[in-house]
């Protein structure tokens, strides 16, 4: 696709986008000619806050609409906390869910009077929404939430906005390319990288996946489809 004719002076907000896929994901669309408003903790040339706070979101809303008067694509990207049953608070727990749903929630609550005709959201969840793994009880339980809240919000914006999620596997931030068993257990032979997720963010919120909301696209190299079975393919479970 064209992304200057796509994005260009589009209104884009991303969540969580100071690093990795985030980062990734508001540098493409800066590519394209968007105006993008990234809030992150982490300290930079963006709104610097914790999204778990409602008055951070607040906030960082009313900074955006004193420059621009709608928003057209916003990306819920931000990181929840992982920790597991084992270790756990119910105030981490708690925190997980508040950065994980709550704030994607509250964020698409604040700009709901102000998205552009055609407007998408894109909710980024984890393979995790369907898979576990032990100890990792608060972020999976985030990324579940927020994998039902996209075709809750589908439905409610039906007109206004088209809300999709997409659920990664195993992305390497740091673009590293991996060799033997880390990458051929995936059936397409490697690892993800951050552009993986990218280019599915901005097909999305293109006029090209205009009949598509509601939905969530897993993203993980086909890992996810494989039926896995102690001595069969190769599998062995060692305890």
């Amino acid at each position: 696709m064209n992304m200057q004719d796509t994005f260009k002076n589009r209104v884009v907000v991303v969540t969580g986008g100071a690093n990795g896929i985030g980062k990734c994901i508001a540098d493409e669309f800066r590519t394209g000619g968007a105006h993008v408003y990234v809030i992150d903790k982490q300290d930079g040339d963006h709104f610097v806050g914790d999204i778990s706070d409602k008055i951070v979101l607040e906030n960082f809303v009313a900074e955006i609409l004193k420059n621009h008067k709608e928003v057209h694509f916003i990306v819920n990207n931000a990181l929840p906390l992982m920790k597991g049953i084992d270790d756990c608070s119910y105030e981490e727990f708690m925190y997980a869910l508040g950065v994980g749903v709550a704030a994607p929630f509250y964020l698409v609550k604040l700009l709901t009077p102000h998205l552009a005709q055609g407007a998408s959201i894109v909710n980024i969840s984890s393979s995790r929404d369907r898979m576990s793994q032990p100890q990792t009880e608060s972020y999976t339980a985030a990324k579940g939430g927020i994998h039902a809240l996209t075709h809750a919000l589908a439905v409610s914006l039906a007109g206004r906005a088209r809300v999709n999620s997409i659920s990664p596997g195993w992305i390497d931030t740091a673009y590293t390319v991996y060799r033997g068993a880390d990458a051929l257990q995936q059936p397409v032979g490697r690892v993800g990288n951050p552009m993986d997720i990218a280019n599915m963010v901005l097909f999305l919120c293109s006029d090209k996946a205009g009949f598509i909301t509601g939905e969530n696209i897993c993203i993980d190299g086909g890992m996810t489809k494989q039926m896995i079975y102690h001595a069969d393919n190769g599998w062995e479970l060692k305890v």
